[in-house]
């Protein structure tokens, strides 16, 4: 379980295939790796992966073929930009909102402003997940607790509007968003709820 507040922006240092279309990749890191455990869970950009190995400032992870397909592929490359969050534990600050690191869909950054000191996202979701993005909801992009602006229905699914501040710029990779970037989507808890609870009334109704 995580917060979606990022603690580190780690590095793919290397990336490595393994059996069918598995990867392991070795992310660099500050983080103090004394402290983490073979086994651990860490957010990478939104994703929950375990950590297999480590070294001073490098954690190992295995990634399923499964994991690649469902998310967006730039993140697996070297040198890609990621960002980590550490497991929550109990007793720790809920600072953003409940975050499983399982991602719902991949969306596509559509456009990237500055504007009056902050950054202005509108990101494309599929239709898959439009009924569920509300205005003032909460919704996690690459690992990042964000608050939804506004949200436009559109053909393919909905566009929604994000405001990224100077912090979450520093501290984020979304400080570098640019428009077609693909971006993890991860909904809010509750309405990953309410959609089973709506797949299972449309199945009653038919």
């Amino acid at each position: 379980m995580f917060t979606g507040i990022i603690t580190d922006i780690g590095t793919v240092a290397s990336a490595t295939a393994r059996a069918g279309s598995d990867l392991r990749l070795e992310i660099a890191t500050a983080y103090d790796l004394a402290s983490v455990a073979i086994g651990a869970s860490i957010a990478c950009s939104g994703v929950c992966l375990t950590v297999v190995g480590k070294s001073a400032d490098r954690f190992a992870v295995d990634v399923s073929g499964e994991t690649i397909s469902r998310t967006a592929h730039a993140m697996w490359a070297p040198g890609a930009r990621l960002n980590l969050e550490r497991a929550l534990k109990v007793g720790d600050e809920l600072g953003g909102h409940i975050v499983t690191g399982h991602v719902d869909a991949i969306g596509t950054i559509v456009s990237a402003e500055k504007t009056a000191g902050s950054l202005a996202l509108i990101v494309a979701a599929p239709a898959s997940l439009a009924p569920f993005i509300a205005a003032k909801g909460s919704v996690c992009v690459d690992g990042v607790s964000l608050t939804v602006n506004s949200v436009q229905d559109t053909a393919e699914g909905a566009h929604f509007a994000l405001n990224i501040i100077p912090h979450t710029a520093e501290w984020t990779n979304l400080g570098s968003a640019s428009a077609g970037r693909e971006v993890n989507l991860e909904i809010d808890v509750l309405a990953r709820y309410l959609q089973r609870m709506e797949q299972a009334r449309q199945r009653n109704v038919n």
